[in-house]
């Protein structure tokens, strides 16, 4: 590892570090501000009279200034306590955690659609040039064009209700049972980045195709495929990696669309719910969660990308 990469690797672990700040600081004083009053959701569906508001309040310390709430709380993260949820009057932790399989199960199941089927496509549409490659392209707008609950809907009636080929609801038991009930799922979130992905990658690619070093490289006669994986595919890969990682970390948060449309009890789901009642220690640690994981995965990706450097992919080639 070149000393390059190890001061990019401590620039971003800081830069993530307060990033994390700043995110916990916002996220908590947004939810903490927000129209609605959490008693209601810790009075137990009963119609709280003033004196228990009071006492509510005061047990569960919502009358302290703001910022003395966002410190007590922030310091029962960094000692692993993730608070009590006002809805289900459990810890957030244990509430999260048998949820949190099943999402990543999702997201990683979407991934592989995408590198596959995306990157693959872009690729060929690269590579093979005329029909193969309008019908690419025809298809990656039909596909930029759908959103995700537009997609569930039809791939619901289609593959569930018409044809009876995969379950429609909840996320099955069981690693195969997993698959094949989050299969619809995976399908309706990969559509819109499978058809970016394409675009992104045959854009990169054929820019590549063009480049200097590339004609360089064939004029000595080197076999085609070898220009083409070491020439053209590595160094068109830094773009192609760099949207991989933004496309990664978004479906955590879109892929609350699919959960709800197929039942699924995930993460966003739970974040989705717990929004929509007012249960601010989940949505909290919920929210922070998944800015932790966008940033993580952002910048395990610009690490990467220094890496596969293209000068230095360059360089390598024609030494």
């Amino acid at each position: 590892m070149t000393t390059h990469v190890i001061r990019q690797l401590a620039g971003k672990l800081g830069g993530l570090l307060l990033t994390l700040l700043l995110a916990s600081i916002v996220i908590f004083f947004a939810v903490a501000l927000t129209p609605g009053d959490p008693v209601t959701a810790l009075a137990g569906g009963v119609r709280p009279t003033p004196e228990m508001i009071e006492a509510i309040r005061a047990e569960h310390h919502l009358d302290d200034p703001v910022w003395m709430q966002y410190l007590r709380w922030v310091g029962g993260v960094l000692h692993g306590d993730l608070g009590d949820s006002y809805v289900y009057g459990t810890s957030v932790a244990s509430l999260i955690a048998p949820r949190v399989g099943i999402s990543a199960l999702l997201v990683g199941y979407t991934v592989v659609l995408i590198t596959i089927v995306g990157i693959g496509s872009g690729i060929l549409a690269a590579v093979r040039r005329r029909r193969t490659e309008k019908a690419i392209l025809l298809g990656t707008s039909l596909g930029v064009a759908m959103p995700t609950f537009v997609v569930a809907i039809l791939l619901i009636w289609v593959f569930g209700r018409v044809l009876g080929w995969f379950p429609v609801y909840g996320a099955g038991d069981g690693f195969v049972d997993h698959l094949y009930h989050l299969t619809l799922p995976a399908v309706s979130l990969s559509v819109l980045y499978i058809a970016y992905m394409s675009r992104i990658t045959r854009g990169a690619i054929v820019a590549q195709q063009d480049a200097e070093h590339v004609d360089t490289a064939r004029v000595r006669g080197l076999p085609r495929a070898h220009v083409f994986r070491r020439h053209v595919l590595l160094n068109a890969s830094p773009p192609i990696l760099s949207v991989s990682g933004a496309t990664i970390a978004g479906l955590i948060a879109v892929s609350a669309v699919a959960e709800q449309a197929f039942g699924i009890s995930g993460i966003g789901s739970l974040l989705t719910e717990a929004a929509a009642r007012k249960d601010l220690p989940v949505v909290q640690v919920l929210s922070l969660l998944l800015v932790g994981v966008f940033v993580v995965l952002n910048a395990v990706v610009d690490v990467a990308v220094a890496i596969i450097d293209p000068d230095t992919v360059k360089r390598r080639s024609t030494a």
